[in-house]
């Protein structure tokens, strides 16, 4: 009789199934995302008094607070995006193609500058434009006014200078990956053709960017969306994004409902952007 076979083995040993192997991280992840989750998309469709209804979603649809928000934390997403990647690319040049002396510290400086929380530079920008910052002091010192003219932090510009503070160096950590892979030998041949140096940048170093522009660009646009520290530490009370409208729903007013629609809706558009990120990187890599 032939011997029974009970699944693969290797040395003499059984090997544990693939299945087995998943099990662990998918419950861990199930466990801390996805239950949590499903926590929040329920409590979207049970208004207050009872039940399961879309009514919570009609009503926070209906309202101007929420097509506000909605305007505003676009607009400013993708203003801080454009800015970030305008500042990065040409920081990141500079940093790479141009020798200057303490240029490698420069570059170090950006990894420890992602580590950084997104209010502690916010609050350093508070202490040089703020209404009682250096700024505002310098003025007044050397003008006798009893107020300084840079009172635009506490508005959405402020908060649109301080993401592309904050959020710039997102894009310049790629770029400088990107450079540091090209090959100097294009940039050199170019140049000894007599191209000038915006056009060696329009076309040679700017289509091997494209990439890290992409991925850089696509990181600050879903940071941007979800962002709630800049704008809460800035003191911008006429700048409400649907973070804020989530923070004022849920601890404010105490309208749960309300805040889950709008955190269902802010986690929708950022996986959504997620995934024509994912589109547009595979074919810019194409």
């Amino acid at each position: 009789m032939a011997p029974r076979n009970d699944g693969p083995q290797q040395g003499g040993k059984k090997q544990v199934p693939t299945l087995l192997w998943a099990l662990p991280p998918v419950a861990v992840l199930a466990a801390v995302f996805l239950y949590p989750l499903a926590l929040v998309v329920q409590q979207s469709v049970t208004p207050d008094t009872g039940g399961t209804s879309l009514q919570p979603y009609a009503d926070v649809f209906a309202s101007s607070a929420f097509r506000e928000a909605l305007g505003t934390t676009v607009w400013l997403a993708v203003g801080a995006t454009v800015g970030c990647l305008v500042l990065g690319f040409v920081l990141a040049l500079v940093i790479a193609f141009v020798p200057f002396p303490g240029g490698k510290a420069v570059a170090k400086f950006i990894d420890v500058f992602l580590s950084f929380p997104s209010f502690l530079i916010t609050l350093a920008l508070l202490f040089i434009y703020g209404t009682v910052g250096m700024a505002n002091g310098l003025w007044t010192d050397a003008t006798g006014a009893h107020s300084g003219p840079f009172q635009f932090l506490t508005t959405p510009w402020g908060v649109l200078l301080a993401e592309i503070t904050y959020f710039t160096p997102f894009v310049m950590r790629p770029l400088l990956a990107a450079f540091s892979q090209l090959d100097t030998a294009q940039l050199e041949v170019a140049s000894s053709l007599g191209a000038r140096p915006a056009r060696i940048v329009r076309w040679v170093i700017l289509p091997e960017a494209l990439p890290a522009l992409a991925a850089g660009g696509s990181l600050v646009l879903v940071m941007c969306l979800n962002e709630f520290g800049i704008v809460l530490f800035t003191g911008a009370k006429g700048v409400t994004t649907l973070p804020m409208l989530v923070y004022s729903k849920a601890i404010l007013e105490s309208d749960y409902p309300a805040a889950c629609v709008v955190a269902v809706v802010n986690i929708a558009i950022s996986v959504g952007l997620y995934g024509l990120y994912r589109v547009v990187s595979r074919r810019v890599g194409a």
